[in-house]
């Protein structure tokens, strides 16, 4: 599941998360960004309890974009800790985006 993050939510949901948070900096009109979620939608089923994939429409919420200095989309931040650990600009496989964020997630419990 895709948690979705607001301007309002990114400090509680990102920032203050205990697992990994991949966010999605996304946009309605963004045809990369479109062909992207299927995708994120498979990491967060196959990845969940290691690791939280979240989404944020910059058009909705400027202001977090802005701090984060998004200026195209699918950008993809990886937070560990509430540190951004990887950026990742634009749409990639899933194999691309897996071994970018592999070293940031948990061991999965034996």
């Amino acid at each position: 599941m895709i948690v979705t993050v607001s301007d309002d939510t990114f400090d509680e949901l990102v920032l203050g998360a205990e697992l990994p948070v991949l966010l999605d900096f996304t946009a309605d009109w963004c045809p990369p960004c479109k062909m992207i979620k299927p995708v994120l939608a498979e990491l967060a089923d196959e990845l969940a309890g290691r690791l939280v994939v979240a989404e944020l429409d910059v058009d909705v919420n400027p202001r977090t974009a802005q701090a984060a200095g998004v200026l195209g989309m699918p950008t993809l931040n990886l937070y560990v800790r509430g540190r951004v650990a990887t950026q990742i600009v634009g749409a990639r496989p899933k194999a691309a985006l897996l071994r970018a964020i592999a070293d940031h997630l948990p061991v999965p419990a034996a």
